[in-house]
């Protein structure tokens, strides 16, 4: 397994040029340079060899990285991104299989960059499905000129890529989208009169109306307020059953089990139910 240290001497850390005159230093290898070192690594787990494997194809990650200039990424990023792929690679190796270890590598490298893009650019966590990925990552390419596609281009592109035609508008236009920084006010700053907030952006809820619920709200508390003083004003025990028959929450007690409280039949309970509930009407609609 290679170190932190070997880690270091493959990532751009500093001037990106710089780093690809130095990744361009280091010779390429010839087959059986390669094979004797991949061997070594392999059996021995000679991490000299592993170095210098992973340096010796630093020039392809650059290579590669080129091609997802597009999503707005630091070059210096995909690079390190990629440089993680190709360790991978390394490590994985069989150097029995009979091809060159790029033609391997190529995929861990593209596999780490386009991770990395879909974790970071501005709208890829919506490519969720396997074929929004595959649009993802092949739209830009597939424009032949500047705008939207036309219909027929849509039909072209879908049939390309094995996709419906659906999921190429939908891609196009999520791609097309653009991006707004979310940046609230702070709390303090909205209770300070000489705090404009201009262009702060704020997130609608369309389902919400402030006013209906604030209207709601009112009408609770004072429907609430008018139960509680409408209770006040029946007697102790036409109040207790009330509240046993339909306010307590945790059950609601039949009028047998009243009348045995009271040592009254259940028919008299229901006579004193009505009658107070008649007068909880009157008390609430005044």
């Amino acid at each position: 397994m290679i170190n932190k240290v070997q880690i270091l001497s493959v990532t751009p850390l500093g001037n990106l040029d710089a780093y690809i005159r130095i990744a361009n230093s280091f010779p390429m290898l010839s087959i059986e340079e390669e094979k004797s070192l991949t061997q070594r690594l392999r059996y021995n787990g000679d991490l000299d060899a592993a170095k210098t494997l992973i340096l010796s194809h630093l020039r392809f990650v650059i290579h590669i990285s080129r091609n997802y200039s597009g999503y707005g990424l630091l070059q210096s990023d995909l690079v390190q991104e990629g440089n993680i792929g190709l360790m991978k690679a390394v490590r994985k190796f069989n150097p029995e299989i009979g091809v060159r270890l790029v033609s391997f590598a190529v995929h861990w490298i593209k596999s780490e960059i386009h991770e990395y893009v879909l974790r970071n650019w501005r709208i890829v966590k919506v490519a969720t499905t396997k074929a929004q990925r595959k649009l993802f990552f092949n739209l830009r390419k597939s424009k032949k000129r500047l705008g939207w596609f036309n219909e027929e281009e849509i039909k072209i592109v879908a049939r390309e890529l094995g996709v419906s035609n659906q999921d190429v508008r939908e891609m196009e236009s999520r791609m097309s989208a653009q991006d707004v920084t979310f940046n609230p006010i702070p709390e303090e700053d909205m209770l300070d009169k000489k705090s404009n907030g201009s262009g702060m952006p704020y997130l609608r809820d369309k389902n919400s109306n402030f006013a209906v619920d604030l209207e709601k709200k009112d009408w609770n508390e004072h429907a609430q307020n008018k139960l509680s003083s409408a209770l006040m004003g029946l007697d102790k025990r036409s109040r207790h059953i009330i509240y046993a028959r339909w306010l307590d929450k945790n059950k609601k007690n039949t009028l047998q089990a009243i009348a045995n409280n009271y040592g009254i039949s259940a028919e008299r309970v229901r006579q004193l139910e009505k009658n107070a509930m008649k007068k909880l009407k009157i008390a609430i609609e005044a």
